[in-house]
């Protein structure tokens, strides 16, 4: 059964190299990219349940036992990631063809499309840290072409800059892998962090994991290192808007977490770290989001403070914190996916982005209107939905170690994060009807149906915590014992 490790990374792979073939051939290409997505959720889905009834799937590339070969492998952690991803790239799918021009589906979006889902996931399954940097590289690559597609003077402007940025932390980051094997001889993830536990976490290896954590602080749009974003992820078209704020900046920070909760945690200096750069995120990345009128820019912003939470759960690192990190990490790819698909519904159907110039859209849309006050409320964590379980886990965390601040910072924030986001709803859809706006019900309709499949699952998370909760503590617990997924990788 260890084979099944691969098929998340295998079937969307060969999906998106068959697509090369007929790429022009739009209503094949989008039933067969629909029809992928729609399998490869039910696979992770199985392999999920296997993994929940007997343990963490590891396989060995080629025989070659680890840590001497490719290893991937598939744990509750990221498997349940894997999911998420899929779940997200099945409403993309289905949004794509409501919101693509048929020039852009032709050049090779559906492949781009399916290699980025690929890469993503590689990179949550992968156990060997130089893989990790290759499948950042595959959905970079990926997402470099998502990015241009349309060639806007303003989308080759910032795809220069995301280029860059991305190009320098990648060359970082092979630099930096370089530099922990010639430390302790091996890119093997649980290999690595036997002979860290063994040899104690000198000063070289606590400034390797620094230089790591500015790699992944990078792709995950951490303070001070978020300049680059929003801009390049509101050019594109809204649907790879919604594909790069869900699962891009969450490789880097899932690498956060897997990285200094199995290898560098032994320092708590670099914990403390941590929660320092946590509350400047969250304050920082909620300004943003009160500063532009542009809807888009808001959500994008949003995105900052999201990674904040993510963050100050790691650096509390107890079970409550841990916990919470990953079940708001859950949710937040599935919100942030659905609220980039509904402002980029508002853009198109109000003509504009900026806010200031959209007003009564709930006249001419309500089930649009309410679905947005519906995810608002998700976002920022109101009860009973999914975004406060996980905020009120990351809280009790750190109540537990003391850190009453962060505490503190993050419910401010939790505020402002809604301000933010009502600000679109009161001015958007409140307000007199706008008798300038022909509405377009049919178009409507289709962006709707992918915005509610997604809303589903949030709702679910946080009515149907019950349910959920166990496995996701279960995460938690896993990730303080760095000997079980040692164990499980090294057979020892």
């Amino acid at each position: 059964m260890s084979n099944l490790a691969v098929l998340p990374i295998v079937i969307p792979l060969l999906a998106g190299i068959l697509t090369i073939f007929f790429h022009k051939k739009l209503p094949i290409v989008r039933i067969f990219t629909q029809a992928v997505l729609a399998i490869n959720l039910v696979v992770v889905s199985y392999i999920l349940w296997y993994v929940n009834q007997n343990g963490t799937i590891v396989l060995e590339s080629g025989d070659w036992a680890a840590p001497f070969g490719i290893v991937l492998v598939a744990d509750m952690l990221s498997l349940s990631l894997v999911l998420t991803t899929n779940i997200v790239a099945f409403a993309c799918a289905l949004y794509a063809p409501k919101s693509l021009s048929i020039q852009k589906e032709e050049f090779y979006f559906y492949t781009f499309f399916l290699l980025l889902i690929t890469g993503v996931s590689g990179a949550f399954i992968t156990g060997d840290l130089f893989n990790l940097f290759v499948f950042f590289e595959v959905l970079l690559m990926a997402s470099y072409g998502l990015i241009v597609l349309g060639g806007e003077k303003v989308q080759l402007r910032e795809s220069i800059k995301y280029v860059l940025i991305n190009l320098f932390s990648s060359m970082l980051f092979v630099t930096t892998v370089a530099f922990l094997y010639s430390v302790v001889g091996t890119v093997n993830m649980a290999q690595i962090s036997q002979r860290v536990a063994e040899e104690g976490q000198t000063g070289i290896l606590t400034g390797i994991g620094i230089l790591l954590f500015f790699v992944f602080g990078t792709k995950a749009a951490l303070f001070p290192l978020y300049y680059w974003l929003p801009k390049p992820y509101i050019v594109p078209n809204p649907v790879v808007s919604a594909l790069f704020g869900a699962l891009l900046t969450k490789v880097g920070i899932y690498s956060i977490l897997r990285v200094f909760s199995l290898i560098f945690f032994h320092e708590q200096m670099v914990f403390d770290f941590f929660i320092w750069i946590a509350g400047f995120t969250l304050i920082f990345g909620a300004i943003g989001a009160l500063s532009t009128n542009n809807i888009k820019m808001i959500i994008a912003y949003n995105i900052i403070p999201a990674i904040g939470f993510m963050l100050m759960g790691i650096a509390v690192f107890n079970e409550n914190g841990l916990s919470g990190s990953i079940y708001y990490l859950i949710q937040d790819m599935i919100i942030k996916a659905a609220l980039f698909l509904m402002v980029g519904a508002v853009a198109y159907l109000a003509g504009t982005s900026d806010l200031r110039k959209i007003r009564g859209l709930i006249h001419h849309y309500p089930f649009l209107g309410w679905l947005f006050f519906l995810a608002s409320f998700v976002l920022a964590g109101i009860p009973p939905f999914s975004g406060f379980i996980g905020k009120l886990l990351l809280v009790q965390g750190a109540f537990e170690e003391g850190e009453i601040a962060i505490a503190l910072i993050g419910l401010g924030v939790s505020l402002l994060i809604l301000y933010s986001v009502m600000r679109i709803f009161i001015r958007g859809f409140w307000g007199e009807k706008d008798d300038a706006i022909i509405p377009d019900h049919k178009k409507a309709r289709g962006f709707i149906v992918p915005i509610v499949f997604l809303l589903f699952f949030n709702v679910l998370l946080g009515v149907g915590a019950e349910w959920f909760y166990p496995g996701i503590e279960s995460i938690g617990s896993y990730l303080l014992d760095p000997e079980i997924y040692i164990q499980s990788v090294l057979k020892e």
